[in-house]
C-alpha cells in the first residue's frame, strides 16, 4: 500500500507552531488562520499515528515526538530558505537593540548612506536570539552575553567598556568622583534588561565589596539614561551608548569606564558571506567601533 505522504504546508505549519508555541503566531507568521493550522497538525497526527503537540490554554508544547520532528524540520526549513535567498536577496536588514540603534547606529547612519548610496537597509529591533535565515536578518549587533545560533559567522567588534554616568547637576549634588563608597548615597538607577549591571561594574572596579541596591529599575537603558541625564540618578551604562551624552555635556562619567566582562559582537548570516554589501556594512560598522 502507498504511504501517504504529508504536504509540506502542514509541516510548516507544524515547524511554526512548535518553534513558537502557539498556533495564532504560527498563522500570522504563514499568512493563514489559525484554523487552518489545526487542521495541519491533525492531518500530520492522522498520519504518524502519534500526538504531536499538547494542547495547553494559551499555548501549545511539543510531544517528546513532535519535538524531535520540530527540530529536524526547523534545520530543513532553514537550508532552503537560505539557498533561496542566494539567488534572491533583497535589502540588508541589520538588527540591535533599541538602545544601540538609537544612542549608537542611528547617529552615524548619515554617513553610510553617503558612501554607500545603492545600499536598502532596513533596521530591525531586537536584543535576543534569532533565526537570521529565518528572520531574513543580514547582520546582529549583539552583546556576547547572548549565545549565538549555531549557523552564524561571529565577528568580534569591540570590548564593552562600562562606566558610571549622571548629569553634571547630579555629580556636584552628590559629591561624586573621589570614592567609590560615595556611590552609597547616591540614587541607584538600574536596566530591567541587565539585573547583574552594578555588580558586573564592582567587580572589575574590584570593588565587590560595596554593594548597592537599585532605587528604581527601567525597562531598557535608553529609558535608564534619559533618567539620569535629568538628574534623577547613577545609572551604568556601556560607553558606546553614552558617548554623544557625554560629548554634548547632558552626562558626565564620575569614575571613567572600565572594560566589563562582555564584548560587542556581529552575527552574520552565513548564506549572505559573500555578499559584497555585506562585506561593507560589516566593514562600515567595524570602522565605527574603532573610532
Amino acid at each position: 500500500m502507498k504511504s501517504v505522504r504529508p504536504s509540506l504546508n502542514a509541516l510548516r505549519a507544524f515547524e511554526a507552531s512548535a518553534r513558537l508555541g502557539s498556533i495564532s503566531l504560527a498563522a500570522a507568521e504563514l499568512g493563514v488562520t489559525p484554523g487552518a493550522v489545526s487542521r495541519h497538525i491533525q492531518t500530520l497526527e492522522g498520519i504518524f499515528g502519534v500526538p504531536l503537540l499538547r494542547r495547553l490554554p494559551q499555548s501549545v508544547v511539543p510531544t517528546d515526538e513532535g519535538g524531535r520532528m520540530a527540530a529536524k524540520l526547523g534545520e530543513g526549513f532553514s537550508i532552503i530558505d537560505a539557498s533561496v535567498a542566494q539567488f534572491q536577496p533583497g535589502p540588508l536588514t541589520l538588527s540591535c537593540s533599541a538602545t544601540i540603534m538609537m544612542h549608537w547606529l542611528i547617529p552615524q547612519l548619515a554617513a553610510f548612506k553617503r558612501t554607500h548610496p545603492e545600499t536598502e537597509l532596513r533596521l530591525n529591533v531586537n536584543y535576543s536570539d534569532m533565526d537570521l535565515v529565518r528572520e531574513e536578518v543580514s547582520l546582529a549587533i549583539r552583546n556576547d552575553m547572548v549565545p549565538p545560533p549555531s549557523n552564524v559567522i561571529v565577528k568580534h567588534l569591540m570590548v564593552e567598556e562600562v562606566g558610571v554616568v549622571c548629569s553634571p547637576e547630579y555629580m556636584q549634588k552628590a559629591a561624586l568622583g573621589a570614592h567609590l563608597e560615595d556611590l552609597k548615597n547616591a540614587h541607584i538607577l538600574a536596566p530591567k534588561t541587565r539585573p547583574s549591571a552594578w555588580q558586573d561594574w564592582l567587580e572589575v572596579m574590584e570593588r565587590p565589596d560595596i554593594q548597592l541596591e537599585p532605587h528604581d529599575i527601567y525597562e531598557h537603558f535608553y529609558l535608564m539614561i534619559q533618567a539620569a541625564s535629568c538628574g534623577l540618578g547613577v545609572a551604568i551604562s556601556p560607553r558606546m551608548i553614552v558617548e554623544n551624552e557625554i560629548r554634548s555635556g547632558r552626562l558626565v562619567a564620575p569614575y571613567g569606564f572600565i572594560d566589563g566582562k562582555f564584548n560587542i559582537v556581529m552575527w552574520i548570516a552565513p548564506h549572505l558571506r559573500s555578499s559584497k554589501e555585506l562585506q561593507d556594512l560589516v566593514t562600515w560598522i567595524s570602522s565605527c567601533a574603532a573610532r
